[in-house]
């Protein structure tokens, strides 16, 4: 989906955005997108992404998010024991169960999603460059991130009735629908100032939250158990002994999260704007060019993110006791310091890529006419098979549900009545390093990920011959 970096050529121009009065409403236009299925696969005067155009900073950050994505999705699937409402992890526990959830909740819980949505948005928006680049108009272009986003919305759907009530799929379709058709060929002025003013109320939010904490503390405590229990996610399909009854209440929980993750909790909006500015100059996939920004971001975002989460922590582990009434608190305060730990971490992983950037520069490009070689074999095991997850993303973040829901719920195996807090993140790591081999193998054989051949074949439609 990116240009390599090892490349001495400038940058290929991007058209500039122009702001457009509104169009149609959105659901007649999604209409009209999903009755016209087949337009864009022939008037698209360019496919996919070839291996040579990719940038190692995009395929970094999203092989090792999925790491720490399975690390955050786990916990939900310790069933039949006391779950804490303000950190969906299990109450009480040994020392080591402990540690392992003031880790996770200090440095993942609430952080990765954003990192998701920014890595979503910047990849809409390499796709749309590229397009345009290749002669491609700028109406078929914007048609084809529609199907893709369309298409996300119908994957989550099925995730969720198959496997995994949290699936994040349907929450960035829905997004990727909304904002391309609002926001992608807008100024940079106005991407800038609508990401502000969400941030802003995204930070209103969360002081009034604080504000109502402190006066709801007061309550008596039947009212504060009813408040406290308001916030809980509450999969019954986890703890559901039977499939078919599952399959239900999973795909509730999934409409109020797509909703919810996707539109209404502002951060994944928020999210892909800033990601939309940033794909246009190429900062993950140019990083040498912007080392200042990257530094300062990923510094203080994750500084932002790591204290954000201190207050939640600590009162999961009983250092510091806030009263039930007010612990729905931090929810609010792990969504607004989540999006700077998201921010951060993406920062991260460029500053990560323009290293292993400079390390193949220093290697020498192929000759011409050799073989394309893997990035197991440009970049060394390590950044080469995160690269290898990267570009398979969509494969391996659906094969951890897969790995997870038939072993872990009481409909399943039922493993997850008998893990706990540090053992879970054991399996979730476990769980991971299988998309790793996975991955590393279908990297050498030279194949994509089968769920990335099926979206790219829905989306653009059969190769041309």
């Amino acid at each position: 989906m990116h240009r390599a970096v090892m490349s001495s050529h400038p940058r290929r121009a991007v058209p500039p955005a122009e702001d457009h009065p509104a169009g149609r409403p959105i659901f007649l236009a999604l209409a009209h997108l999903a009755c016209c299925d087949g337009l864009v696969s022939t008037t698209l005067t360019r496919g996919p992404v070839r291996a040579a155009e990719r940038a190692p900073a995009p395929d970094l950050a999203r092989g090792f998010m999925l790491l720490l994505i399975a690390v955050a999705n786990t916990p939900f699937y310790l069933w039949g024991r006391e779950i804490s409402a303000s950190s969906s992890h299990p109450v009480g526990g040994s020392w080591l169960d402990q540690a392992t959830d003031f880790f996770v909740i200090t440095v993942v819980d609430m952080r990765i999603y954003p990192m998701f949505a920014f890595m979503f948005g910047y990849g809409m928006m390499q796709l749309y460059s590229r397009q345009i680049a290749a002669g491609t108009s700028e109406r078929r272009a914007r048609r084809l991130l529609q199907f893709r986003n369309l298409w996300l919305l119908a994957f989550g759907f099925v995730h969720a009735a198959l496997l995994w009530m949290g699936d994040v799929l349907g929450a960035y379709g829905l997004a990727g629908l909304l904002l391309v058709w609002l926001f992608l060929r807008r100024t940079d002025t106005t991407l800038i100032t609508w990401a502000s003013v969400l941030l802003g109320l995204l930070a209103i939010g969360t002081v009034l939250a604080v504000g109502g904490a402190y006066l709801t503390a007061q309550l008596p405590p039947a009212e504060a158990a009813e408040l406290e229990t308001a916030f809980a996610i509450d999969d019954a399909s986890i703890s559901q002994d039977s499939y078919l009854a599952s399959i239900g209440p999973r795909l509730s929980l999934w409409a109020y999260v797509t909703v919810g993750q996707g539109l209404a909790g502002l951060v994944v909006p928020t999210m892909i704007l800033l990601a939309f500015w940033a794909g246009r100059r190429g900062i993950l996939e140019n990083p040498g060019d912007h080392l200042p920004l990257l530094r300062r971001v990923a510094a203080i975002g994750i500084t932002i993110g790591v204290l954000g989460g201190l207050p939640s922590a600590l009162d999961h582990v009983g250092v510091r006791d806030v009263p039930d009434a007010a612990s729905w608190v931090f929810f609010f305060v792990q969504g607004f310091t989540g999006f700077f730990a998201g921010l951060g971490y993406v920062a991260l992983f460029g500053l990560v890529g323009h290293g292993v950037a400079r390390r193949r520069r220093r290697a020498g490009a192929p000759a011409p006419g050799d073989r394309p070689a893997s990035a197991l074999r440009i970049d060394g095991p390590v950044a080469g098979a995160l690269q290898a997850v990267g570009k398979r993303s969509l494969t391996c973040y659906l094969l951890q549900s897969v790995l997870c829901a038939p072993v872990l719920t009481a409909w399943g195996l039922g493993l997850g009545q008998h893990l706990s807090s540090w053992s879970m993140f054991l399996y979730a790591v476990g769980v991971w390093a299988v998309t790793v081999v996975f991955a590393v193998w279908q990297e050498n054989r030279g194949a994509r990920g089968p769920a990335e051949v099926l979206l790219r074949r829905l989306a653009y439609g059969r190769p041309r011959s």
